[in-house]
């Protein structure tokens, strides 16, 4: 049997709601649910995420399965992660109805994807999905982290947060998203996504971004907890110094001051300016702080 895929293989919009109809699926707002009916669409997120023949690649919410066919075209491996009870039962009889000849090469985890911590099989490679607008950035977040082996992510999310995402610091947009995704990756814009190729449509608009694991980890004696405790922090109460905003981290404002000094941060300097590696610094002394009596540790939780 060929292992190549039918031209017809992708879905369609008819496809996708007779699909949808058959199994009594209404996609809901609670779960962020928009599914791709659009095969033009599919491929060029396959594209775009330069997935490649030897890719065993993860997708998180596949729903019914548009952009895990396109995966299937290419790559060696395409593993999904759905929550929903009904889609998870009814995916692999889509595969292998559309593509029988590379069935095989599909496996389905039907779990929560914040709870996912092992993928059957070789390690993936590369991220690539249509994710839930409403937990986006948190699995995205959970899943670089999870699994160290990813290389290579594009995912498609609401275009705000992939703004915020991809900011730059000194944007209005940088925040929390940004810095995290920062501390493991590069990360960039990498096109827009009308709202038309979804059913239903959303009210808002969508855009793909890209983010190429670093080379080289962020260099610091911090844990990622330790960062990142700083960073929501700083972003809590974004209109203020980082003197002030970190006072609470510290233990006091005289503290956060001694930290940031000590790490070579301007005390008058705010969270929006600041990169992942000054995040790290900032850190990384806070044990030069100036100790407060019966004052728990601060960011270590």
């Amino acid at each position: 049997m060929s292992t190549s895929p039918s031209p017809d293989a992708l879905l369609g919009p008819a496809d996708v709601r007779e699909l949808a109809a058959a199994l009594g699926v209404r996609p809901t707002k609670q779960r962020g649910q928009n599914f791709v009916i659009d095969a033009n669409t599919v491929r060029r997120i396959v594209r775009t995420a330069e997935v490649r023949p030897d890719d065993v690649v993860v997708e998180v919410g596949p729903g019914l399965g548009s952009l895990t066919l396109a995966l299937l075209e290419v790559a060696d491996r395409v593993i999904a992660v759905e929550i929903d009870d009904v889609l998870a039962a009814a995916l692999p009889a889509t595969i292998a109805a559309r593509m029988p000849g590379r069935a095989d090469r599909f496996a389905l985890v039907h779990a929560d994807a914040m709870h996912v911590r092992d993928l059957p099989g070789p390690p993936p490679t590369a991220l690539v999905a249509n994710l839930p607008y409403n937990v986006a950035v948190p699995v995205l977040l959970h899943m670089l982290d999870t699994f160290p082996s990813l290389e290579r992510t594009l995912v498609m999310v609401q275009s705000e947060v992939a703004d915020r995402l991809a900011a730059a610091p000194g944007s209005k947009v940088y925040g929390v998203p940004s810095v995290k995704a920062n501390w493991y990756a590069d990360v960039k814009r990498a096109g827009a996504i009308g709202r038309n190729v979804f059913w239903p449509a959303p009210n808002v608009d969508s855009g793909l971004v890209s983010l190429v694991r670093r080379a080289e980890p962020v260099k610091t004696s911090a844990s990622r907890g330790e960062v990142f405790a700083v960073v929501d922090a700083a972003f809590a109460q974004r209109r203020k110094t980082l003197r002030a905003a970190l006072a609470g981290w510290a233990g006091s404002a005289a503290a956060a001051e001694a930290a940031l000094v000590a790490a070579g941060v301007s005390p008058q300097a705010r969270g929006e300016s600041l990169t992942v590696e000054e995040f790290a610094r900032i850190a990384e002394n806070a044990e030069n702080k100036v100790r407060i009596a019966d004052t728990e540790e601060p960011g270590r939780q």
